[in-house]
């Protein structure tokens, strides 16, 4: 007796995607959907506080992310908050069935948005962001994550 017909109905198994289970030698779903990953670690290692004029009128933040790819090579990409907005929108617009799996953005403060206490909540909240979307391969081969990351 195997010990899946011990499973009651509606169980949660596990599934080996490393063998080949179609009828050709391919994996029919597995390999293939894990071959859109191709990341391996997202950092936001700082951010740099660009001023505007007279009372920070106009200033803003730029975030430095570090990307380490499968193969071993490196990224480095700058992109504000806005540009972090505008990904999560059009990522839930292109994606409206995984909206659950596109994390929320940490919130604007008008009041403490220059303070390294708030940058440094935000670095953390945009960091996870970044690895739920870059190491999801449903999101990791998409046009909208492929314009942000290199435009």
């Amino acid at each position: 007796m195997s010990a899946e017909s011990d499973l009651l109905p509606g169980a949660i198994t596990l599934q080996d995607n490393e063998h080949d289970d179609g009828p050709d030698g391919a994996n029919v779903y597995g390999r293939d959907r894990n071959r859109a990953c191709w990341a391996k670690k997202v950092d936001i290692v700082d951010y740099i506080l660009v001023n505007g004029g007279t009372a920070n009128i106009g200033a803003f933040v730029v975030w430095n992310i570090k990307v380490e790819t499968l193969n071993g090579s490196r990224m480095n990409i700058r992109k504000r908050y806005s540009e972090f907005d505008s990904l999560r929108k059009r990522l839930v617009q292109t994606f409206p069935n995984f909206e659950a799996a596109v994390p929320l953005i940490p919130p604007k403060s008008i009041l403490h948005r220059f303070q390294p206490k708030f940058l440094e909540k935000r670095r953390a909240g945009l960091q996870y962001f970044l690895n739920c979307i870059l190491l999801n391969p449903e999101f990791s081969g998409s046009p909208v994550l492929k314009e942000f990351l290199f435009s």
